[in-house]
């Protein structure tokens, strides 16, 4: 699997873990191994930035996704074996944000980062939590992933 994995942020992050999260997650949603996907460790000004600009949303948050294109949850587009890598989008993460959130609802940051994590490329294969039906099925999904690699969701 092809995780590029950037930390420009200042929190300690094990980026090692994160990028096997990611590859779990690509794997167990059957992707194809040349499959690429960006995970952008960001400082809370930064996601911010990218929150007021590009989803017209106020302040930090803790994870954002930008797919390349829309995916069905469950599906595996069609490519030409012989063509490019499947890329299918990014994921921004705000460390900091993460601890502050994970400290008030007294989980652990490990386990929050790994959830951003899972959750972002999730969003990225189209899966979705507006209406609760579909939050179900993503929660669930990323119960699931989650506990393949040690780690739990909230």
């Amino acid at each position: 699997m092809g995780v590029l994995l950037a930390n420009e942020q200042a929190d300690e992050v094990d980026t090692v873990e994160l990028r096997q999260i990611a590859e779990t997650v690509l794997r167990e949603e059957g992707f194809p191994d040349d499959t690429e996907v960006t995970i952008v460790l960001v400082s809370d000004d930064e996601i911010a930035d990218y929150n007021a600009r590009y989803l017209g949303g106020e302040g930090p948050t803790d994870v954002l996704s930008f797919p390349i294109e829309p995916l069905t949850p469950g599906v595996v587009p069609d490519r030409d074996p012989a063509g490019p890598p499947l890329v299918i989008g990014d994921v921004l993460i705000a460390p900091s944000y993460v601890r502050r959130a994970a400290d008030e609802m007294g989980v652990s940051f490990e386990d929050e980062m790994a959830l951003m994590t899972a959750h972002g490329i999730l969003h990225l294969m189209g899966y979705d939590h507006e209406e609760d039906d579909e939050a179900t099925v993503m929660e669930d999904r990323e119960r699931q992933l989650l506990a393949m690699v040690g780690r739990k969701r909230r």
